[in-house]
């Protein structure tokens, strides 16, 4: 059994699981899905001061905080425990846009030339990491919502502002991924 557990699943398995968690989220008590939220619940529970952006019952949303650590810990399960055994496959063609842009090191599921402890503290990990992690948080802050609460929840609740922001998410990482990307790698 836990070699089945191992060995990549097909992508609907996920996709059917991710889209049952809305009926069920508004079944069990009309909750909203997402994750970015759960850094203002914790910022509510732990800063004394009175801002009212965190003046509110967070305690009714400490569902939400269990959801997150569950996804943590899942992460650290999936990667400690049951990691895929076979080599990593990527298409041949993804690899030479990549290996074009100066990546080569196709053997982990993240490549280790932009991913690794050691571009922590070099300019391209300065940017990649501490810029783009501003980025999304302000962007996340901007649309009002992440990627998980707009596309899944709010896509399956019928909300324009959803619809929105998924296309702008979706058109973002196209262009990031076509233009920026290769601008960024090419200056480091």
């Amino acid at each position: 059994m836990i070699e089945f557990i191992k060995h990549p699943w097909h992508w609907a398995v996920a996709g059917v699981l991710i889209g049952l968690t809305v009926p069920t989220l508004l079944i069990i008590g009309n909750k909203k899905f997402g994750i970015s939220s759960s850094l203002r619940h914790i910022c509510a529970m732990c800063v004394p001061g009175k801002i009212p952006f965190f003046q509110y019952d967070w305690k009714k949303e400490i569902w939400n905080l269990f959801f997150v650590a569950g996804v943590l810990l899942g992460g650290v399960i999936a990667t400690q425990l049951l990691s895929n055994p076979d080599t990593i496959v990527v298409a041949d063609s993804t690899k030479e846009s990549l290996s074009a842009l100066g990546i080569k090191d196709f053997t982990n599921l993240m490549p280790a030339d932009l991913f690794s402890f050691k571009n922590i503290f070099t300019l391209k990990g300065l940017f990649f990491f501490v810029t783009g992690g501003f980025l999304v948080g302000f962007g996340t802050r901007y649309a009002g919502g992440c990627t998980s609460g707009h596309a899944i929840m709010g896509l399956s609740t019928l909300q324009l502002p959803s619809l929105i922001a998924t296309c702008c998410f979706m058109a973002g990482g196209f262009f990031s991924a076509n233009v920026l990307l290769p601008f960024i790698l090419k200056l480091f």
